[in-house]
Formats: structure tokens, C-alpha cells, sequence
């Protein structure tokens, strides 16, 4: 038990233990100590390190705003020619991590548009530019510098997301509403949320601390004014605070502040298998009693799975001795693992638990020959494809492991007219399989009269027939 959890406790007790008539005559606490506790010293320590951070986007204008101003150009003269930008504001929070003014915030906060201007304002209300470091969308991570400061930043230390328990204590820390820094209390209301976010990286810690708009990037702090998480999305209704608060988790955040320090990419494990939630019925399937973990539905050859021995119908259970109830709380805890580590997995396989031992390691790169910017008479004119590789598939979450994505098509072209878009998977041109983007521009050296193209969208195969 943590030294300030067993403090906390021994204050209750002073109000529980005399007696429960005593509670149901809602007498006074028994003790002047009792009756003043406070979270102050807390956020006292944890305050002067959460900022407020202001972005202005300044975004060009839209077709339709192009359109209209070529409409009153033409009426009514030259000084209707320019047509004017939207700005686009967002306001959250951000905390100090490190004394040389690193700022940890959500990628939410600061993306909203090109050149955009960012304002931090510390607690004490100097106000410093910033610039974004590096940021992650399927994390909703960002790091900002902030600019023009020579002195030291008081900063806040990680905790470890690892030690919370359900049931303690936390405060949240932000600008809610644009209203000014604001203190919170709550508890720890649940631990490695995964239904949440849009993402397979994104593993929650849920509060009932208030959290409203705008405390976006701001601090979870635990009772020893340490950063347990990075709040970051509500479960409302109306927009306001519920009770229900997603912040993420410290370790994760951790990986990349570290990442910012050093210039390294934050490269998540490939394992090198493709694993999938275990439902009842394939819990019933596979006799085992509880509907958690990640079964193992596919294995790649000379990949990390397959060295450790993994087989499809393991059923992951738990990383390092915690458990895992589902494919992202895996992908997570691989993640704070950290590439260049080995990772105890334990697996159910034909009703016996086992104990494996994964190597992590980052996924292959793309080759400078898997990258295809496709030009010609043919229907893919315009498009820049590139070889399905695990590090691109990982990167823009594909199941496939074979096959040519597009990655842009370039407006007005020929692949843009038939409707090609990003993320569109060709499987097969003239019914012989694409296996890289080589091989899709081979298929077009030559003119045909129709081609005939298999694609895979939005999980869906289409059958194109296109005259050539």
C-alpha cells in the first residue's frame, strides 16, 4: 500500500470507526484534523504546471467560398477578387513534463489548420509561443516547445499509470469553458477503457472527476501531485461534464515525451499476427470460461509471433503478468513495453495455459521501390500507391498484408474521375494478383481495350470494368 493512500484512509477512519449510531445521527467530525482535510497541498504541488494553450488556424478558403467570389468578381468588380481565409480557433489545456518547457496537450488541441499560431498561458499568466514538437493522431498525443523562455519550467512528474487501482483518489486540472484554470476531484472509476476511442492504440483511464470542454490536454493528477493521465474525451450527451471522463494513460504519454527529447519516431511493436476479441462463442469454442483476451486468428511467416511459437487459437491473456481483456489493452501494453524488449505472454492453447515469450521489435520499413507515383494512360493516372509492408499497414491500420494501397490521388486526374480514393486496396488487375506497386505499374505498359480491376473498399470487394 502507497504511503498516501494509507494516510488517506487513516483520516477516514477517524469519521467511520466511532460508531455507525454516530453516523446516523450525522454528528460533527470527531477531530479538527478530520473536519478540515484538503486536497490543497495537491494541487498547490500540480497547478503551476498545467497550462492553458490557445491555437489560431488559419485555414484557405473552400470551393464554394471560390465560387462565390468569382460570382461578385465578375458583377461587380476587382476588390471582390481575393477571397478571404477562415480562422479557426481551439482552446484546451496542456502540462508542463520538463523543465526546458516541454508541453504535453491532445493532437486535437493544436490540429486545426495550417500555419497555425499557438498561445500558452502558465498559471502564473505569462504567456509564451509555441511550436508543435511532434504529435500522434491514433494517440491523440501531442508535445509542444515553448518558445523565447531561457529560464526553467516548473514541470510535473509522471506517475506510474500502472499503480492506479480502481477506487483512488484523483483530481483533474484544465481550463473547462475557457473560464481559468479549475481543480476537480474524483475517483479512478475504471482502468484500461477500450471501447472508446476510434483508434487501436488508445486505452483509457475513466474518472468521474468533472471534465468539460477545454480541459482537453489537461492534467489527472494522483495524490502525490504526480501526472497519472492526460484527459482527453467525455461520454456526454449535452457537452458538459457526466461523471464519465476518458484520460490517457501516463506510461503512453511517457514513450512519447521521451520520444520528443530524444528525435526518435515512437515505433509500435509488430508481433506479426493479426488477433481478434474472444466472444462468447468463440470462448465457448474454444473451452475456455471467460469471453476476454485476444485469439489469435492469423500468424505471419519470419515474424516475431512465429519465432516465439504463437499458433492460431492461442487466446493472449496477459502481458508481463497483467491482464489483457481485449486486442487494444495487447496492443497497448506491447506499446509501453518498448521495441528492443521481450514480453511473457500468457496463453490459453487447447484448454492449457502457457507461457510464451515475444520478442518485440518494429515492423519492416517500406523499400524506396514500394512507393509508385502512377502516371499514363490508364485508370490510375494520378494515384500514388505503394506496396502493402507491415510498418504501412500498421501505420494506416489495414488487415491485409498483400496487396497495392493508394495512399493520394491527385485532383482532376484520371484515377480521381473513376472515383479512386485513398485507402482503396487493389487486389487484382486483369485477374492477376498485385502483390506490389511494381507490379501494378508493369500491368500498364501496354494499352488495353477494358481493364478489369478488383478493389477492396471500406471492407467491401468492387469489381470495376473500365474502358481503356
Amino acid at each position: 500500500m502507497r504511503p498516501i493512500r494509507l494516510a488517506l484512509l487513516l483520516c477516514v477512519s477517524l469519521v467511520v470507526l466511532p460508531s455507525v449510531g454516530m453516523a446516523q445521527r450525522r454528528l460533527p467530525p470527531p477531530s479538527k484534523e478530520a473536519a478540515m482535510f484538503s486536497f490543497a497541498p495537491v494541487a498547490k504541488k500540480a497547478a503551476p504546471a498545467v497550462v492553458n494553450v490557445y491555437v489560431r488556424g488559419h485555414l484557405p478558403p473552400t470551393r464554394t467560398q471560390r465560387a462565390e467570389d468569382e460570382f461578385y468578381r465578375r458583377f461587380f468588380g476587382e476588390r471582390f477578387g481575393m477571397p478571404e481565409e477562415r480562422v479557426q480557433n481551439s482552446l484546451g489545456s496542456g502540462v508542463i513534463v520538463h523543465p526546458d518547457g516541454l508541453v504535453v496537450t491532445n493532437t486535437h488541441v493544436v490540429k486545426v489548420g495550417g500555419n497555425a499560431e499557438i498561445k500558452v498561458v502558465l498559471s502564473d499568466k505569462r504567456e509564451f509561443d509555441a511550436r508543435v514538437v511532434m504529435q500522434d493522431e491514433k494517440a491523440d498525443i501531442a508535445i509542444l516547445k515553448l518558445e523565447g523562455g531561457v529560464q526553467k519550467f516548473e514541470f510535473m512528474e509522471f506517475a506510474d499509470s500502472d499503480d492506479l487501482e480502481v477506487g483512488d483518489l484523483v483530481l483533474a486540472i484544465g481550463n473547462p469553458f475557457g473560464v481559468g484554470q479549475t481543480v476537480t476531484q474524483g475517483i479512478v472509476s475504471a482502468l484500461a477503457r477500450t471501447e472508446i476511442g476510434q483508434s487501436e492504440a488508445q486505452v483509457f483511464i475513466q474518472t468521474d472527476a468533472a471534465i468539460n470542454p477545454g480541459n482537453s490536454g489537461g492534467a489527472l493528477v494522483d495524490m502525490s501531485g504526480r501526472l497519472a493521465g492526460i484527459n482527453t474525451a467525455i461520454y456526454s450527451q449535452t457537452g458538459a461534464s457526466h461523471g464519465i471522463g476518458f484520460a490517457i494513460p501516463s506510461n503512453l504519454v511517457k514513450l512519447f515525451v521521451e520520444s520528443a527529447i530524444t528525435g526518435r519516431k515512437v515505433a509500435r511493436p509488430w508481433i506479426g499476427a493479426k488477433v481478434e476479441p474472444v466472444t462468447r462463442d468463440i470462448a465457448d469454442a474454444l473451452g475456455i470460461e471467460r469471453a476476454a483476451g485476444a485469439v489469435v486468428t492469423r500468424v505471419t511467416q519470419r515474424s516475431a509471433a512465429a519465432d516465439a511459437g504463437l499458433l492460431v487459437g492461442d487466446v493472449i491473456t496477459s502481458v508481463d503478468g497483467t491482464g489483457v481483456d481485449d486486442p487494444r489493452a495487447l496492443v497497448y501494453r506491447l506499446t509501453t513495453r518498448g521495441i528492443g524488449n521481450a514480453a511473457k505472454l500468457q496463453v490459453v492453447r487447447k484448454n492449457r495455459i502457457q507461457t510464451v515469450e515475444l520478442q518485440l521489435r518494429a515492423a519492416p520499413e517500406p523499400g524506396k521501390n514500394d512507393v509508385r507515383n502512377l502516371t499514363g494512360n490508364h485508370p490510375f493516372d494520378g494515384a500514388r500507391v505503394a506496396t502493402i509492408v507491415p510498418a504501412l499497414a500498421d501505420e494506416l491500420g489495414l488487415d491485409e498484408e498483400q496487396g497495392v494501397v493508394i495512399l493520394s490521388v491527385r485532383q482532376g486526374s484520371v484515377a480521381a474521375n473513376l472515383g479512386f480514393s485513398p485507402g482503396d486496396i487493389v487486389l487484382s488487375v486483369g485477374g492477376a494478383p498485385m502483390d506490389s506497386a511494381a507490379t501494378l505499374e508493369g500491368q500498364f505498359r501496354e494499352r488495353r481495350a477494358m481493364w478489369q480491376v478488383e478493389v477492396k473498399r471500406l471492407g467491401r470487394l468492387v469489381n470495376l470494368q473500365i474502358r481503356g
